[in-house]
């Protein structure tokens, strides 16, 4: 069974759980959409928007997709959704999300709607806690596409938990901080996650050298 036709049997069923079912007899699904890839960016934030593969579903306000450019050279994961990013829809929100747009702007010379900027897990986290791996695999499928629609020359990971549930690579994350990784034919740059740099500003002139490592392959 095809992960289009899970989501669809997953969808129908979280669905018929909130209304009160507790037990419903057989069912299909719809073929046509249960088999159908998305076919483009919008059709797959379309999807995003509608997921329940996981509980996260249910403890956010929203599903965030991505933000920017779907054409962008250059795209920026983060690891999961804040608590103002879910309130606000505003993906550079708070002084983390000032942080960035500056290292963007100021550094890079890209403007924030230039560059694409998503998140390995499209929900707000329960309770402020760190998205399992589970509740990863069920978005994993959205962010590969996502790569695949728009073919960024350079993805940068924002913080180690961004970088490991990637990659797969759980081991010392200043071993590859700042380092250029081929990544499914794309040039992956592991940097300091903003947050990092409020809390430890004598690493802002470490990520300040990192930034031009992607800018020079960009």
């Amino acid at each position: 069974m095809k992960s289009y036709q899970n989501l669809s049997l997953l969808q129908n069923l979280y669905r018929l759980r909130a209304i009160g079912y507790e037990y419903i007899d057989h069912f299909n699904t719809d073929e046509k959409r249960a088999y159908e890839t998305p076919s483009s960016m919008d059709e797959l934030a379309s999807n995003i928007a509608s997921c329940h593969l996981c509980a996260l579903s249910k403890s956010c306000t929203q599903s965030l997709s991505g933000y920017g450019s779907q054409h962008a050279d250059l795209m920026l994961l983060d690891f999961s959704v804040s608590q103002a990013q879910d309130a606000t829809n505003d993906y550079y929100s708070g002084r983390s999300g000032e942080t960035l747009k500056k290292m963007l702007e100021n550094v890079l010379l890209i403007r924030s709607e230039d560059a694409f900027l998503t998140h390995c897990v499209k929900c707000k986290p329960l309770h402020a806690n760190k998205p399992s791996a589970s509740e990863y695999h069920s978005c994993k499928s959205y962010l590969y596409s996502q790569m695949q629609f728009i073919k960024p020359k350079v993805i940068v990971t924002l913080g180690e938990d961004a970088y490991a549930h990637l990659t797969g690579d759980s081991g010392n994350f200043e071993n590859v901080r700042g380092h250029v990784i081929t990544f499914k034919d794309m040039k992956l740059i592991p940097i300091y996650h903003p947050q990092y740099l409020l809390r430890n500003p004598e690493s802002k002139i470490i990520t300040l050298h990192d930034l031009h490592t992607v800018k020079g392959c960009l």
